[in-house]
């Protein structure tokens, strides 16, 4: 097994395991811009390799990058599913080389996330994990059921809450976490339980209306696209998965629980020395506030200005945006972490009543 840190390790270990297949790549995708791996891809086909890209359905209502991306690998000799529509979405990031090595990732197949961002990946060649992935991977383009097979495979909607709550309750000493947003209330009152049972938490991302039990969270300078959380300083989970009710129950994301010892010292280390540099939430004054309110207000102007948002989306939008007091970002930080947070939350919300209103006519 081994690690990949971004944005320190770039984009050379997905290329040289591309250039390196010999037989096969099957790999799930839910952004990509990254000529560099396309280049890649394309290089597999020319010696031979037959390449699979399975495409997320729909992405940050960015679909029409992804059908220009399905024809661009399809004009190369790329073969090419689309997942289904059944989930809200596809969002996990994985790669199969000749159905021996397994790439899950916690990031996209992005510039700004493999350079610009904190991030990590594992790189496995456990037999037993690489068949999980292969059987994921084969039931998703097929469109059919699938049952998670593995332990330490954790898939949402399958098994996910099942897993992490599990994951969770075991820590005895110390939770370290990554997450953009925790507001799933189940996962709140276990991390909640595990203060008050003497477990030291930190968490870089940010705790939706937290209790006074926690430390609100703390935002890195840097941004970050991980799911991580690491406990007792002995295992790991890493995934696409925050502790967010419809990451965990409504869309399909894959992670993976590791006990690695070499594994989990280097993400201790490098959570370490990213909270070593970063300054706690505070309650601010009424100055800060009213500063801090119009730094978000003009935020949310420049987003609804560039998405298509009906006024009930707009709404919503509103709504999200009183849920983030303790965002200390400024600028270009504030409003692409904002931006994030708002597509995700409105596609999934409009995504929802969608279905029910289909549903309902069915």
């Amino acid at each position: 097994m081994r690690l990949l840190i971004q944005p320190e390790a770039g984009v050379a270990p997905l290329i040289k395991g591309i250039d390196g297949a010999k037989k096969t790549i099957e790999i799930a995708i839910f952004r990509f811009d990254h000529a560099d791996i396309q280049r890649a891809l394309e290089r597999a086909v020319e010696r031979g390799v037959s390449v699979h890209a399975l495409i997320a359905d729909t992405n940050h209502s960015e679909e029409k990058n992804l059908r220009k991306l399905e024809m661009d690998l399809l004009s190369a000799g790329i073969e090419v599913s689309r997942t289904a529509d059944d989930l809200l979405r596809h969002h996990y990031k994985f790669m199969i080389i000749d159905r021996r090595v397994l790439y899950i990732l916690t990031f996209n197949y992005t510039h700004l996330d493999i350079e610009h961002s904190r991030s990590f990946g594992l790189v496995v060649d456990h037999p037993e994990a690489v068949e999980e992935a292969c059987r994921l991977f084969s039931a998703d383009v097929r469109r059919q059921p699938y049952k998670v097979g593995l332990k330490n495979f954790v898939v949402s909607p399958l098994n996910a809450r099942e897993q992490l709550a599990h994951f969770i309750k075991g820590a005895e000493r110390q939770l370290f976490i990554y997450d953009p947003e925790v507001s799933d209330r189940a996962m709140i009152r276990l991390l909640r339980d595990r203060v008050r049972a003497g477990v030291e938490i930190r968490i870089i991302g940010r705790v939706v209306k937290p209790y006074e039990d926690f430390d609100p969270g703390r935002l890195m300078r840097m941004r970050f696209h991980t799911r991580t959380i690491l406990r007792d300083r002995r295992e790991a989970f890493l995934g696409s998965q925050s502790l967010r009710e419809p990451e965990l129950d409504k869309r399909r994301e894959l992670g993976m629980i590791v006990h690695d010892h070499e594994t989990v010292h280097s993400l201790v280390k490098v959570f370490e020395s990213d909270w070593a540099g970063m300054e706690p939430a505070r309650h601010e004054g009424r100055k800060e506030v009213k500063q801090g309110a119009k730094t978000l207000k003009k935020a949310v102007k420049a987003i609804v200005r560039e998405l298509p948002l009906a006024p009930i989306v707009e709404n919503a939008l509103k709504h999200a945006a009183g849920e983030v007091p303790n965002f200390e970002l400024r600028g270009n930080d504030l409003r692409h972490n904002l931006t994030d947070v708002v597509k995700e939350a409105v596609e999934d919300a409009v995504a929802g009543i969608v279905r029910k209103g289909i549903s309902a006519r069915v």
